[in-house]
C-alpha cells in the first residue's frame, strides 16, 4: 500500500468532482484537517470513512486503496513529454514545488523545459539550489509517483 498514491488518488478524486476540502468533510461530517492529512499522506482514513468516500465516489475501498493504474498509458518519467501540455500540467498540480523539482533532477532538459515552461511561476532553479544533492533513489520514487498520476489522470478516468 503506498500511502502517496493514496494521497494524490483522494485528492484526485476531490477535486474530480469539483469539493473543496470543506466541502468533502462535510459530506462525511469529519474535519477539514482530516482530509489535509489524507491527501498529505500523513493519514488515511478508517475503515468506516473510507466506505462513506467509496460511495460518494461510486468507488470501491480496494479501488482506493490500490488505485487502478493504467500502466499502458506512459510507464517511464520521460514520457510526459507525450501528454497534451494543458493535461499534463492538470495531472502535475497535486504535486509541490519541491516534488516536481526532484523527479526533474533525473530527467532530460527537454523535460525540464517542458515542465518549466507549463510552470513558469515555479523558481525551478532556486529550488534547484536549495534542495541540493538528492539521493537517486528518491527522484526514481517521485517520478513513479508521477507517472502513476498520469495514468489515474488518464482520459476516462475523470
Amino acid at each position: 500500500m503506498n500511502t502517496n498514491i493514496i494521497s494524490k488518488y483522494l485528492q484526485f478524486l476531490r477535486k474530480s468532482h469539483n469539493y473543496t476540502q470543506e466541502d468533502l468533510a462535510r459530506r462525511l461530517d469529519i474535519s477539514r484537517q482530516a482530509v489535509s492529512k489524507w491527501e498529505t499522506g500523513t493519514a488515511v482514513p478508517d475503515l468506516d470513512v473510507l466506505l462513506k468516500i467509496s460511495k460518494l465516489y461510486g468507488v470501491t475501498i480496494n479501488d482506493i486503496l490500490e488505485p487502478g493504474i493504467m500502466p499502458q498509458r506512459i510507464t517511464d518519467f520521460e514520457e510526459i513529454t507525450t501528454i497534451a501540455e494543458k493535461e499534463l500540467k492538470e495531472a502535475l498540480q497535486p504535486f509541490d514545488a519541491v516534488s516536481l523539482v526532484i523527479a526533474l533532477m533525473g530527467a532530460s532538459p527537454e523535460t525540464n523545459r517542458l515542465c518549466e515552461r507549463i510552470f513558469p511561476e515555479i523558481d525551478f532553479e532556486g529550488i534547484r539550489n536549495r534542495i541540493g544533492r538528492t539521493k537517486i533513489e528518491t527522484v526514481e520514487d517521485m517520478q513513479k509517483q508521477i507517472v502513476s498520476m498520469i495514468n489515474l489522470h488518464a482520459p476516462g478516468q475523470d
